[in-house]
């Protein structure tokens, strides 16, 4: 190999070299921050291929995509004075590489930031509130302001917090079985109060069907009372037309009622006198014959 062929090889695995040392690529899920001789100059947020000064800068790469935050199970003393174990995460994104870099550094960093925020959050909230609490839907309100105080406490360290949640909230060992004892005597006691409202609401609809029953039977006896008044009325005076129109007729007419009411059973038997005028007519009268005037 000839000297010239030395030196062309020697200058080209120097140009590889610094080409590798001068070009770097940002992926789509990486943010990139350029520094030099361990001072940030500048951050890369675009994906592509960059350049940066070779032997002087180098790169740090941080994720754009959302990271997971999952706490150690931690004890939360809640309002009333009741022990919790719980388990919580929080999903995040680094927004600001430069303040995350200055702040905390790494992801670790971040996380043991993060350990304390959260926990500091929920037991500000937790605190404040009982364990039936917990178990109602106000939870989504306590979660949402324990997400907005967590937001708040992280944004000086360049990430965006998008969700923070209780994965698990257990009773402490300690104070389960009181906690059990509690809230089956609470159970019992509420539905004790419900049996005796249900009893109340019963006795109370019954008492009303009874007094409109009452009102509606005597609007019903009035009523017929009127009817059969007005119809007994009707009767009079119909009986008192036709009274005077034919009064023979008429006392004829009810004879015959009274013969037919009266000779109807023929197990009955009447003692009279045979000038008795309920026999009147039968004196009077002769077959085929119309009854004699008087």
């Amino acid at each position: 190999m000839t000297r010239n062929q030395i030196i062309l090889a020697v200058v080209v695995v120097v140009l590889g070299l610094l080409s590798t040392s001068m070009l770097f690529t940002v992926s789509q899920g990486q943010q990139a921050m350029v520094l030099q001789l361990g001072a940030p100059v500048r951050v890369v947020q675009e994906p592509g291929l960059k350049i940066k000064i070779p032997l002087m800068q180098n790169v740090l790469f941080f994720e754009r995509r959302l990271l997971d935050f999952d706490a150690e199970p931690t004890e939360v003393v809640l309002g009333d004075r009741t022990r919790i174990v719980m388990d919580s995460f929080a999903r995040y994104r680094i927004v600001d590489p430069l303040l995350f870099f200055q702040t905390v550094r790494t992801e670790q960093g971040m996380r043991q930031r993060l350990a304390s925020i959260v926990q500091s959050a929920t037991r500000d909230v937790f605190g404040q509130v009982s364990f039936e609490t917990l178990l109602t839907a106000r939870r989504g309100e306590l979660m949402r302001d324990i997400t907005t105080r967590v937001v708040g406490a992280s944004k000086p360290f360049g990430i965006e917090i998008v969700d923070v949640r209780i994965m698990r909230a257990d009773l402490h060992p300690d104070n389960a079985p009181a906690i059990y004892a509690r809230m089956q005597t609470e159970r019992v006691r509420e539905a004790t109060q419900l049996r005796a409202e249900g009893a109340e609401i019963a006795q109370k609809t019954r008492g009303e069907a009874d007094r409109e029953r009452t009102v509606l039977l005597a609007d019903a006896n009035r009523k017929a009372a009127e009817l059969r008044a007005q119809g007994d009325n009707e009767a009079a005076q119909i009986a008192a037309k036709a009274y005077g129109a034919n009064p023979e007729f008429y006392a004829f007419w009810r004879s015959l009622e009274a013969y037919r009411k009266v000779l109807a059973d023929s197990n009955s038997t009447i003692v009279l006198t045979p000038d008795s005028e309920f026999f009147r007519y039968f004196r009077e009268m002769t077959p085929g014959s119309a009854p004699a005037k008087r």
